[in-house]
């Protein structure tokens, strides 16, 4: 039968998309690809494929997560089957590189960055700005690397510091840090390469950015509490929607979070397009919305088509509800 397949590193970020497929009814089946094993000599199932590979997979001991699904979409894709957030997506999802090219070529103005290969290098090329500057790594996620620097010298003494965070494919990037007239960044949700709505997230207590509960990890990060660092923004209506929507249709990415911040002058700066993005429970229970569940019903809308082009009710579609095995492994085959 026809399902949705969700392919993902991270079990406690899709759990609440699992919850929101089974409380539509929807038929899925959970693609934990941390290792498996792929035979190119046969074809993939039908069905549509939820992309959800995270470039923070390697914080979690899952080292070759994006490379291996990188293979698995390659094998999809060539089988012409319905990939949601495809191989161009999780390019851009391990590459800040990428992403500030794409943003850039479509006219979205991204803060200057000098991506860097090496320790010494590092040093020379933050010569280059003058005033602070922020260092991130390149595949990155839950803000790996990110460090706020006054002076190029201050930069020294963390490079020869145990504190000195390699990144994992050896790209360092080196970024202006734009002035905020208030400590806040906005994030804005995308469903189908639509705008769903946009978030204000606080950021005075750091740059831990991730709005999943799983990612809160102390009194002043807890979505729970009544000063909750995001909140929904009611009524957000910004030309930039316009300009996101138009990067994530020219690249295949129907699902993400793109990250903004403007400074004193106004100026937008983009920052990070997550095709990861996961939602905060106590800002969308306060507005009355819910992300996994736009994001299900738009599955469910994908394999209901796919069902028709296939000659299958959706009823047939609809009839059984296939879970993740009990013992964490889903083995990729026929």
């Amino acid at each position: 039968m026809l399902k949705i397949y969700v392919i993902h590193e991270n079990r406690q970020w899709t759990a609440p998309l699992l919850a929101a497929l089974e409380a539509q009814g929807l038929p899925y089946e959970d693609w934990f690809l941390d290792h498996g094993a792929l035979d190119l000599s046969k074809p993939p199932p039908e069905g549509v494929f939820y992309n959800r590979m995270s470039a923070s997979s390697h914080t979690r001991d899952h080292r070759f997560a994006p490379e291996y699904t990188a293979a698995v979409l390659a094998w999809l894709e060539s089988h012409g089957r319905r990939v949601i957030n495809s191989s161009r997506a999780l390019q851009l999802e391990v590459s800040k590189v990428a992403q500030y090219a794409t943003l850039e070529r479509h006219g979205v103005r991204t803060p200057v960055t000098i991506a860097v290969v090496g320790k010494h290098e590092l040093l020379s090329a933050a010569q280059q700005f003058e005033d602070a500057f922020i260092t991130k790594h390149n595949r990155a996620g839950k803000g790996l690397g990110v460090r706020l620097f006054e002076h190029a010298h201050e930069l020294h003494d963390y490079i020869d510091s145990p504190e000195f965070e390699e990144p994992i494919d050896g790209i360092t990037l080196l970024q202006e840090y734009i002035h905020a007239p208030a400590p806040f960044i906005t994030r804005c949700e995308f469903v189908d390469s639509r705008f769903l709505y946009a978030v204000r997230v606080d950021t005075s207590d750091g740059f831990l950015l991730c709005p999943a509960d799983e990612c809160q990890i102390d009194g002043v990060h807890c979505p729970t509490v009544a000063t909750s660092k995001f909140e929904i923004i009611p009524g957000f209506d910004d030309s930039i929607i316009h300009a996101y929507e138009k990067v994530l249709n020219d690249n295949d990415i129907h699902i993400a979070g793109i990250e903004f911040i403007v400074d004193a002058d106004g100026t937008k700066y983009t920052y990070d397009i997550n095709t990861n993005t996961n939602y905060n429970p106590a800002a969308e229970k306060s507005a009355g919305r819910s992300g996994m569940d736009a994001i299900a019903t738009f599955l469910g809308r994908e394999l209901t088509n796919l069902g028709c082009m296939m000659d299958l009710s959706a009823a047939q579609i609809r009839t059984v509800i296939s879970r993740p095995p009990l013992n964490g492994t889903v083995m990729v085959r026929n």
